[in-house]
């Protein structure tokens, strides 16, 4: 009998490009990472626009959104386990380097996010 095929190992890529303009997006964004997350699935979320700012230690917190998980705690189960990537670009218009960054948080640029999004198994979300 032959073993079956293995199936590539599924992955989600979250692309999350809204701050406090809307926090109805940014909250789903991290509520679905953190989702995938506790379902063992490997997560990376980019945060660009708006959103780089949620990199920022304390940024996080001022997103109160009624009926939602509190950001903070979506944003620490994403790092506890996912990977959390500013974008290059975003963080650079914001002054954001790599050192007001929370720890396990990383900048890189668009072809990294491309890489990942085209890796076998994978599915991008936006919003």
């Amino acid at each position: 009998m032959s073993e079956p095929a293995t199936r590539p190992a599924r992955s989600l890529v979250v692309k999350a490009t809204s701050g406090l303009d809307r926090p109805e997006a940014a909250n789903q964004a991290f509520t679905v990472a953190a989702a995938a997350v506790a379902a063992g699935v490997e997560v990376s979320v980019w945060l660009t626009g708006e959103a780089a700012w949620f990199a920022v230690p304390g940024r996080a917190a001022e997103l109160v959104l009624e009926h939602a998980a509190p950001l903070p705690d979506l944003l620490e189960a994403v790092l506890a386990a996912g990977t959390l990537t500013v974008c290059t670009q975003c963080a650079a218009r914001r002054g954001i380097t790599g050192d007001d960054v929370l720890p396990g948080v990383r900048v890189a640029g668009a072809a990294v996010f491309v890489e990942e999004a085209l890796r076998d198994g994978a599915q991008a979300l936006v919003y």
